[in-house]
Order: structure tokens, then sequence, then C-alpha cells
């Protein structure tokens, strides 16, 4: 499905209703908005495995402006800012009320901008394998950590001149290393709508938004529960970053889960363990 109502048209996908029967009336559920990684790619990335979710939740993936499958639109609108907005306003053109919103990766970035430009919208906040300030110097020595000199080069070539041929070597070399027990679906990249102008756009040549971007000081002002769940050996959002998270949040308001043993997307790892947090926490009170 598509959404035009205010100058961007976005695609968005529902799993599961938002009432459901419960004897004589008609419960309403939670809405989890979903934001995917990249950047430059789509929702898919989440599915099959959230969609267990719908178990407890109306399920609401979302593909980020100039992604997945939304209008490409141009890099003048390609920035955290209108990704941001476009979260909040889009949920106000769906007549969506205090969503739980869940960005993963990237779309972690995206839940950050909205959350900080927007703090009174969300119920409850899911910032899941993501940063608050990329430290490249920390992710190139956790990849060497990882895979060794090799890893650390490829990655240092790929964030600093990004391109194609670079991107296709990360992909190669250092993309396997960002799960320690994961089997891939082999399938998962092939299915993605992907724009990969969003991620050198984002990149730049070193100087990018990606670099330059910092929450820290915004990250005072979100006003909901949130949720911050990481593996120890993620080498593209380090565990430190998410330590970060929290020691910026408002007391009181964050939940850590880290997990040994686990990389980027504690889900393609552990996925009982990630459900079971995702789950416990949309529940609760």
């Amino acid at each position: 499905m598509h959404i035009t109502d205010y100058g961007a048209r976005l695609f968005f996908d529902v799993t599961g209703p938002k009432l459901v029967p419960d004897g004589p009336v008609m419960r309403e559920r939670p809405t989890l908005v979903l934001l995917h990684g990249g950047p430059g790619g789509d929702h898919s990335t989440f599915k099959p495995a959230f969609d267990s979710l719908a178990e407890v939740a109306q399920l609401v993936y979302l593909d980020h402006r100039g992604q997945g499958r939304s209008d490409r639109r141009g890099p003048e609108e390609w920035n955290l800012d209108q990704w941001g907005d476009d979260v909040h306003a889009f949920c106000v053109a769906l007549g969506i009320e205090k969503p739980i919103v869940l960005g993963y990766s990237f779309g972690g970035m995206v839940a950050q901008a909205y959350a900080t430009r927007h703090p009174a919208h969300p119920g409850k906040l899911i910032l899941y394998s993501t940063s608050p300030k990329v430290d490249r110097e920390e992710i190139y020595g956790v990849f060497e950590r990882l895979g060794g000199p090799e890893a650390r080069r490829v990655a240092e070539a790929r964030w600093k001149t990004p391109s194609p041929e670079t991107s296709a070597a990360y992909q190669a070399v250092c993309s396997p290393l960002y799960n320690r027990r994961a089997t891939r679906n082999p399938d998962a990249f092939s299915r993605t709508e992907r724009n990969d102008a969003v991620a050198f756009h984002f990149a730049g040549n070193g100087d990018g938004e990606s670099v330059r971007l910092d929450f820290r000081a915004g990250l005072g002002r979100i006003q909901c529960p949130t949720l911050v769940m990481a593996g120890e050996d993620d080498p593209i959002t380090p565990i430190s970053r998410s330590e970060l998270i929290v020691s910026c949040l408002p007391p009181g308001l964050a939940t850590l889960v880290r997990v040994p043993d686990a990389g980027h997307g504690v889900h393609n790892d552990d996925p009982a363990l990630a459900m079971r947090a995702l789950r416990d926490f949309i529940l609760a009170g």
C-alpha cells in the first residue's frame, strides 16, 4: 500500500488487526511501527521473523523515503530530519496514536530523529542495534577483531570511498561478520528493493550525515519507555553505542538488553530471545 497525504508517496504493509474479538467487546491492541535498516534497503529484512509479533500488536512496516517501494524523491530529502518527520506525519495521516516505534540499525537513527523531534508522540520506543553517534575507528577495530586486518581494510574503504566496487567487497568480506550464529537466508538480499544511491549519499566521502549525526543531547528530550537491545559482537553498531544511548536517556526510561555471542540484529543470532524481549516490552504496562 502507498500513502501520499503529505507530499511523499511512501509504501507500507500491515500485518495483524488493530481490534481483536475478546468476548463481548473488541479489544484494541498497540501498533508497532517498524523502521528498516540500510540505508537504501526496505522493510522485507524484517520478514518473516518479526511477523510473529502480530500475536501481541498490529505491525506496520514502513519503507523510508527514497528507499524500498517508496518514491525515490531526491538527495535533498535524504536526511534524518526528513525521515524522522516522515514517521510522525505518516502516523498522523493514518491516525496511529501513541505508536510503539522500533528502529533497527539505520532505522534506529531515524527513530531517534523522530523521537527527539516529536518527543510527545511515541508511546514506546525500541532502539535496536543502532547508534546515537558513529565512531568509525571503533567499528574498524571490531571488524579487525572479528575478521582480521583484511576486514578492517575493506571496511575502511567502504566508508571512506563509497562506490559500487568497495560496497561489493564489503558485502563479500564484512557482511558475513555481522552475526556470530546466524544462518542467513540466501534470498534475503535478492528480494530487497534497494537504492544504493541513498547509502552513498548518507556516507558521503567519509563525511556524510552518517558520520556527523549526534543524538546524545537530544535523547534527553525523550519521554517514553525505551528498550535498547544489541549483540555484544556487533561490528557495525558496537555494544558501546547502545550503552551510550542508555546513558543519555532520562533516568528510569531505558531497559538495556545486551546479548553475548550475538551480532547485528539479535534476531539473526537468537530469534527466540529477541522475540521474547520484544513481546515482553510491548506487553509491559
